[in-house]
């Protein structure tokens, strides 16, 4: 059954999600579509580029993506205090960069008539299902004007998961990062075309020395900050994919990723949080407690995942 989405997204309010979208049956996204042949690979970059604009314009942070054949991951926080303190002409700014006007004349237009209503575009630029909406829409309508169709591309909403604190936040970016490998596209982080830890280990050859800098959102605001390094997250994750695909194993080290120790996790409770994104739960991410107390804030008695979450925790 369908469920409001306030349930879980609180508007104006600093948090983490895991937002999920998929084309609708037949309708492909990227690379090559098995029941025309057509080839769609060029899209990917597109699609990309576009996650990586709102980024920078939405008050967020983009911890992780990956960008698959038909469907999307993003995994963002929201941080609205950021947006507060921009002034009134950063906001129009911004505003017109999602939505550019050519016209110099209509571009002044359009500007005044921003500032006029400025505080609901503010209010917007912290919104998830605004981000997502900007984020959906474009890809819907170049993929549809590609195809020469019309109609529906997305699947309903988009799916959302709240994530409740740093270790979710962790797994749901490894979850994330992983899709190319658990898909069997890719052999390891190095491959994993079009996502965000291909993207970190990209700029970690271009750029060495900043390896064992903190690690931070793809872009956009840095809104948490894990306990690892971008080397350790890069390592976490190669390390994570050797033990959900133990073919790809090779010569892995045994010995625990530093990540690991600084989350205070073990790597089986590790490993069954991270594969527990994509089927044991469902609304929320995160400990025993904090789902708990979320299902009781929205009057539930109970919730997808609490019993997982609970034999994780027996686990460790």
């Amino acid at each position: 059954m369908t469920q409001a989405r306030s349930h879980i997204v609180s508007k104006g309010q600093q948090a983490m999600y895991h937002c999920v979208t998929r084309c609708v049956r037949r309708a492909w996204l990227c690379g090559i579509d098995p029941l025309t042949g057509a080839d769609h690979e060029q899209r990917k970059q597109a699609v990309e580029a576009r996650i990586r604009q709102l980024g920078e314009i939405f008050a967020v942070g983009i911890y992780a993506y990956a960008v698959m054949s038909n469907h999307l991951h993003v995994v963002l926080a929201v941080e609205p205090e950021a947006a507060a303190h921009w002034s009134d002409d950063q906001v129009a700014e911004r505003w017109l960069r999602l939505f550019p006007v050519r016209d110099a004349e209509r571009y002044e237009a359009r500007r005044s008539a921003l500032l006029a209503t400025i505080g609901q575009y503010r209010e917007r630029l912290t919104d998830l299902s605004w981000f997502m909406k900007c984020l959906d829409e474009h890809i819907a309508r170049r993929a549809n004007a590609e195809d020469g169709v019309t109609g529906r591309f997305w699947e309903g909403r988009f799916k959302c998961q709240l994530l409740t604190d740093e270790r979710a936040l962790a797994a749901a970016m490894a979850y994330v990062d992983l899709n190319p490998v658990r898909a069997g596209i890719a052999r390891n982080v190095e491959t994993s075309d079009h996502t965000s830890v291909q993207a970190r280990v990209t700029a970690l050859r271009d750029a060495p020395e900043k390896a064992h800098e903190p690690l931070r959102p793809i872009v956009g605001l840095c809104v948490f900050r894990l306990p690892m390094t971008e080397a350790q997250y890069i390592q976490l994750v190669d390390y994570t994919g050797r033990q959900i695909r133990p073919d790809k194993r090779g010569a892995i080290a045994a010995s625990q990723p530093p990540a690991l120790r600084r989350l205070g996790l073990d790597p089986a409770h590790w490993t069954g949080q991270v594969k527990g994104i994509g089927s044991a739960y469902w609304r929320i991410v995160g400990s025993v407690e904090a789902m708990v107390e979320k299902a009781k804030a929205i009057d539930q008695d109970w919730m997808k995942g609490i019993g997982y979450a609970r034999w994780l925790a027996k686990a460790r």
